[in-house]
């Protein structure tokens, strides 16, 4: 008999990078690569806005938009191995800008949506 398994390789390494990373996909590969979290009703327009231009620029990105806290929306996207939490409210709608969080980091940056999409690009161009 002959044994011929064309998937059978291709399913071990993808069980021994499921793994290694255990959940922590590097951004490139990761199918959770951004959660955006408004922090009131008031500006989960621009959050939609937002998730809109980094979808459209090729990325992977949802939006929270339940009436939970903050702290509750970062945590959660924290335990779901997003990659990058971006906080949006009323001050960053009007400047056009994002407050980014890194999964695996305390502290946080502000910066415009285009340098965010350039971050991004470079994330994945460096495969990090």
């Amino acid at each position: 008999m002959i044994h011929r398994a064309l998937l059978g390789s291709v399913e071990r390494m993808f069980a021994i990078l499921c793994e290694h990373f255990e959940g922590k996909w590097p951004f490139w590969l990761s199918p959770r690569q951004a959660m955006v979290c408004p922090v009131s009703n008031k500006s989960q327009s621009y959050a939609l806005e937002l998730r809109k231009q980094i979808h459209d620029a090729g990325y992977y990105v949802d939006v929270d938009t339940s009436d939970k806290t903050l702290q509750k929306k970062v945590r959660e996207a924290q335990e779901a191995k997003y990659n990058y939490i971006l906080v949006v409210g009323e001050a960053e709608a009007r400047g056009g800008q994002v407050s980014v969080r890194v999964r695996d980091k305390r502290d946080h940056q502000v910066m415009t949506v285009g340098d965010l999409l350039l971050h991004l690009k470079d994330m994945v161009a460096s495969f990090q």
